[in-house]
């Protein structure tokens, strides 16, 4: 079979390479090089950043930036700046036979054939916008509860939804390890994310005897970065004091190698997201279990394509009318059974190896053909 050309356009707001983090920029990142270590054709079109050349070849992608932003707080700025850039972006697409974008307004204003079949990829709640893009645009997403909430927006685009779940780069899957006693978050410092429940669960928790654990929270808090900005960041730091050094607030990290050194550490991650219309799948969870820690979630949906409560990790209420309770005594249990630990890590391992980049990109790959298959003759036989 030919080799597909496939343009992949990401957003306004983070560059690519992951320079400055985002779960989307880092999977595609890794997607577009998988799928020219399969001789596909990949142009990769991203944001401009002052590290990077506007337009690069590397490990086989063709790479073109164009001027993008730091993220606004106001969502109409955000909507307005998105297309702005998509706009430049629209300028520097090639011909192509799939054209991937997370961008809001990329598929409503391009609709040249020449320039691939639109897959869009939506990796938030939608807003409205589902009905807006056009008949030919797949809509694909990582979870079963999105592509509930595209299907309440677009009814008639059943035939067009895909779920195919975010990959794993291999550095992630590593082998088990003898963790140490760390509690660990990482992701952007926001409260939608709930890093302030989860000081406040430990602070609880150190009420008893933890033999020695540390809470460790590392990401993102500027509002260019998406966190909840330094208003926000000193409240964490102002609670985090009261935990005498055991609880350790870092700077993000994006180097992923560096990252998956302390996923290797520690042995339980804590993701007790509040964003009931924020979360699409939880990759960082995803990641930690990769390397053997134990994932405790809140009980958003979108966890429960890969966590089920148990059996590979452990989901706390967090509507209830004390979250910061419920999270302390999910924590405090397990703390309290290394044998229940144990048996959890492995499971959450297992669980991970079901979502190599390999077996992501090939699923992808597959659809991308589907798409360019042409459609089936009409008869024209005559029945008596």
């Amino acid at each position: 079979m030919r080799p597909l050309r496939i343009t992949i356009a990401q957003g306004a707001f983070l560059p690519v390479p992951p320079l400055l983090g985002g779960a989307v920029e880092k999977v595609w990142y890794a997607l577009g090089q998988e799928f020219a270590r399969e001789d596909h054709r990949v142009v990769h079109i991203g944001r401009s950043h002052p590290d990077l050349r506007d337009e690069d070849f590397s490990d086989g992608v063709l790479y073109r930036r164009v001027k993008g932003y730091d993220t606004p707080r106001a969502l109409w700025r955000l909507k307005l700046l998105d297309l702005r850039y998509s706009m430049r972006a629209r300028r520097v697409l090639p011909e192509a036979d799939i054209l991937v974008t997370n961008t809001f307004w990329l598929p409503l204003i391009e609709r040249r054939a020449s320039r691939g079949r639109p897959y869009v990829h939506v990796a938030r709640y939608p807003k409205g916008q589902m009905k807006l893009y056009p008949e030919r645009a797949i809509l694909q997403t990582v979870s079963e509860p999105i592509r509930k909430a595209i299907l309440l927006e677009a009814p008639d685009a059943q035939e067009r939804v895909r779920v195919i779940p975010y990959p794993l780069a291999p550095k992630y899957l590593i082998e088990l390890e003898e963790p140490k006693k760390v509690i660990l978050y990482t992701g952007r410092l926001h409260p939608e994310k709930g890093v302030h429940l989860l000081i406040n669960a430990f602070l609880q928790l150190m009420q008893s005897d933890l033999r020695g654990w540390i809470l460790r929270i590392i990401g993102p808090w500027r509002t260019a970065q998406g966190g909840g900005g330094e208003e926000y960041r000193m409240q964490l730091q102002s609670a985090a004091n009261r935990g005498g050094g055991a609880i350790e607030l870092l700077e993000p990290i994006f180097d992923e190698t560096l990252l998956v050194r302390h996923y290797r550490e520690a042995s339980l991650f804590a993701y007790p997201s509040l964003a009931e219309r924020g979360e699409t799948f939880g990759l960082a969870a995803l990641e930690a279990m990769a390397a053997g820690c134990v994932p405790v979630v809140s009980s958003l949906d979108c966890f429960a394509d890969f966590i089920r409560h148990g059996e590979n990790g452990v989901v706390f209420n967090h509507r209830a009318g004390d979250p910061v309770r419920e999270l302390a005594n999910a924590l405090g249990r397990l703390i309290e059974s290394p044998e229940q630990q144990t048996r959890l890590r492995r499971s959450a391992w297992e669980t991970a190896r079901r979502y190599t980049l390999p077996q992501i990109a090939n699923a992808l790959i597959a659809d991308f053909r589907s798409l360019l298959q042409p459609a089936p003759a009409l008869s024209t036989s005559v029945h008596a």
